[in-house]
Parts: C-alpha cells; sequence; structure tokens
C-alpha cells in the first residue's frame, strides 16, 4: 500500500519519545478517546478551516491516542491500522493448515462461519509481531490473513425521547447501540449492546424522535451493537457476525456509518450478503478527499455515502470511497443523541442512514432481482448536482434544522 510509509512514518514522529508527545495535539480527555463508537471520532472539525493536512494529521493523532490509551488490547497492524492486539483472522482454513499454524504456536480463539464464509481467529505466538506472524501463516499456505482491524464512527454529535418505531421498512444499523426498547437490537462485542450516542443519532435520522425529523417514520430497526464496552470493539469479525444475523432476520437494507480499511473476510461476507438481496449502504468517512479509499463503502456493490451541509456544499472534511453513489444531509442538523436531547450532528455518518431508509421505502424484502429497480427509483428523484454528489443529493428535507 503506498500510503502505508507515510502513514507508519507519521505514527512513530506521534507516539514515540517526548518530542513525539509534544506533537500530539490535547484531545477533549482520555474518555473521549475511549468512549465506545465515540473514541475514534473527531470532534474538531470546522467548517471551511480545515485543510488535507489538518484532515491528515487529525487521523494519524486518533489512531495514536487510541493505541496509547489501550496498550495490550489494541495495535497498529503493517499497513498502520489499528486492530486487536496480538490476534489475527484466516479464511478458508483446513484442518491441515490449521494443524500447521498450532505447531508453531498459534492458538484458536474461534473457528466459526458466516453467509458461507468460513473463518478462524488465531492468537499470535508471544514475541511475534503482526507482519512475522502473517508472513508464516502465509508460507504456511494461508492465503486470506489480516489482522482483526477496527473501524470507527464517521461523524460527531456535539452535546427527546429515543427513535419511533412501528410498521415502516425494517431497517438494519450495524454500530452502538440505541437508547430505547422499541427497537430490536443484538450485541457483537463484551457489554453489547449498551446504548451510544453514535448509534442513536443514526436511529433517530431512520425512524424519527421528538424534533428530528425521520427518513423513514416508524420504520423497524434492527441494530447490531459491535462496540459495546470493549475498546477494541467495532472490528471486523465483530461486523461479520452482526451482518450473518441482519441477513438470517431477512433485513432488505442495512446501514453502515463506520469506515475503516479492506478487510478480506469483510470483503467476502458483504459479498454473500448482497448475493442474498441485502443492500449494504455505507458512509465515505470523513478524513478527507485525500485519505485512502474508506471500507465497507468501497466494496463493490456497496451503496458509498458522502455528506453536504445546508447550504449543499459537500463537507470538506469528507472521505472517498473507490466509487460514490449518492449524497445526503449531514451537517447543519439534529439528531437524538444517547440522553435523549436533540444535538447538532456533522459527519458522513449522518448521511448514510438518510439513503438507506429512502430506499427501504420502496425495497421492503430482500430480492436481488428487484436491488436496480429500488435504486433506479431512488436516481430519478435524487437532485443532479454535479459528480461529486455521485448519482445525485437525496434526501434533502429530511433534514432538521437546528433553529
Amino acid at each position: 500500500m503506498k500510503t502505508t510509509g507515510i502513514l507508519m512514518a507519521g505514527l512513530c514522529a506521534l507516539i514515540s519519545g517526548a518530542a513525539g508527545a509534544q506533537l500530539l495535539p490535547s484531545l477533549p480527555g482520555t474518555g473521549d478517546v475511549l468512549r465506545p463508537v465515540d473514541r475514534m471520532i473527531d470532534r474538531t472539525v470546522e467548517t471551511g478551516t480545515r485543510t488535507v493536512r489538518d484532515l491528515a494529521d487529525a487521523r494519524l493523532s486518533r489512531i495514536a491516542a487510541l493505541v496509547r490509551a489501550n496498550p495490550g488490547r489494541i495495535a497498529l497492524d503493517p499497513d498502520g491500522y489499528p486492530a486487536r492486539s496480538g490476534e489475527l483472522v484466516m479464511g478458508d482454513v483446513d484442518d491441515a493448515l490449521l494443524a500447521a499454524a498450532t505447531a508453531k504456536g498459534f492458538a484458536v480463539i474461534e473457528r466459526s462461519e458466516t453467509l458461507g464464509v468460513g473463518y478462524t481467529r488465531l492468537a499470535v505466538p508471544k514475541g511475534l509481531t503482526f507482519k512475522s506472524a502473517i508472513r508464516l501463516l502465509k508460507a504456511l499456505g494461508a492465503k486470506d490473513v489480516s489482522a482483526d482491524q477496527l473501524y470507527a464512527g464517521s461523524g460527531a454529535v456535539d452535546t427527546a425521547p429515543p427513535p419511533a418505531s412501528g410498521n415502516g421498512p425494517r431497517i438494519g444499523i450495524i454500530d452502538g447501540g440505541v437508547v430505547g426498547s422499541t427497537a430490536t437490537q443484538r450485541g457483537f462485542a463484551s457489554g453489547a449492546p449498551r446504548a451510544s450516542r453514535h448509534g442513536t443519532a443514526i436511529a433517530s435520522l431512520i425512524a424519527g424522535s421528538g424534533r428530528v425529523r425521520g427518513a423513514a417514520p416508524g420504520a423497524r430497526l434492527f441494530v447490531a451493537d459491535v462496540y459495546g464496552s470493549d475498546p477494541a470493539g467495532g472490528n471486523a469479525t465483530a461486523i461479520v457476525k452482526a451482518l450473518g444475523w441482519l441477513v438470517g432476520e431477512r433485513i432488505p437494507v442495512v446501514t453502515i456509518s463506520l469506515v475503516g480499511p479492506p478487510n478480506p473476510l469483510l470483503g467476502r461476507v458483504i459479498a454473500a450478503a448482497q448475493m442474498r438481496g441485502t443492500i449494504v449502504v455505507a458512509a465515505v468517512g470523513n478524513d478527507g478527499a485525500a485519505s485512502p479509499p474508506s471500507y465497507p463503502a468501497s466494496y463493490p456493490g456497496v451503496v458509498a455515502v458522502t455528506a453536504t451541509d445546508g447550504r449543499k456544499r459537500i463537507l470538506i472534511e469528507a472521505g472517498r470511497a473507490t466509487h460514490l453513489d449518492y449524497a445526503a444531509p449531514g451537517a447543519d442538523m439534529l439528531a437524538t443523541d444517547e440522553r435523549g436531547n436533540a444535538s447538532v450532528v456533522r459527519g458522513t455518518s449522518f448521511a448514510a442512514p438518510l439513503v438507506a431508509a429512502t430506499i427501504a421505502r420502496s425495497y421492503t424484502t430482500p430480492d436481488p432481482a428487484r436491488r436496480a429497480a429500488a435504486l433506479a427509483g431512488v436516481d430519478a428523484a435524487a437532485e443532479r448536482l454535479g459528480p461529486r454528489y455521485g448519482r445525485g443529493l437525496v434526501c434533502g428535507p429530511c433534514r432538521t434544522p437546528p433553529k
């Protein structure tokens, strides 16, 4: 990966030595770093003032602070992305390969299958780095092997009742937990499901909550909490399991406002979900247009969403994917936080659920044969504003202005 050297050099400068410590800017307290879901969200975005370098530095700072605050739980993978420390994930593992790996000191944490995709989580032998361990497993014949990377929310809530639920479309959310008992929730991390600020905001934008206008009022929400209370939550295997649950429940549209690097297992499971008719909608992130492409938004077939402000301008911090489908409101608007308050939000996180809700209003059951027609209907209603908006601005009136 071309960005690896730059990323690693920047991180080394940030987390090593006294000089490195001086380069790390003051954060709003370690609680913001450790807090589930929100711990990697940048809360310092100011409209029109962030440069490409600012966004890159903020990204490196978040990663460095996360690793520093969670020694032994979170480490950097060979490409400089945060991951669960001391764990690797292999796909398509046969018994012979597994026996060879255990003979070299690897220990099986879990062997499982989701949507027909088999995988094994392994504990790395003590003293081996991620890079050395991956090299060793590949020498033994492993093909799809990677760290269990972490995925972060792509928006911030600045600071009403919980999101409503009724007889509307069924929509899946993979994020943190949601306040209230109206949503069907399941946990995929220690301490989950647990109410979170980020997840509750996403849910309120879909179903509506108090002052917050929902894009699909009365939607029936199925929430997969992949964070809980685990500092290393939001990992690829948790998202994989969450997606497997939602597909099993026959949820037609799933929104994921999380971003991270490509992961072989996650990519295969998303493809398997799509084959079963599930439409996956994902945010492009907030690390700027010069950032590496974000995933899962960049996987083929995933509906990639960017965000606009109150004047229909693409957010200056909006990230990118290898393709772009739609834009939707993501700033200068309200959502509900975990305390039930209507709070100002900003980020591509909050655009993705608006697009998901728009699709779900006409795509009510998972059916691969109907996917193209459902998206064609969204295309027809989208406001054409140029290539930076993908196929158009969706759900413009869905924004609830702060005043």
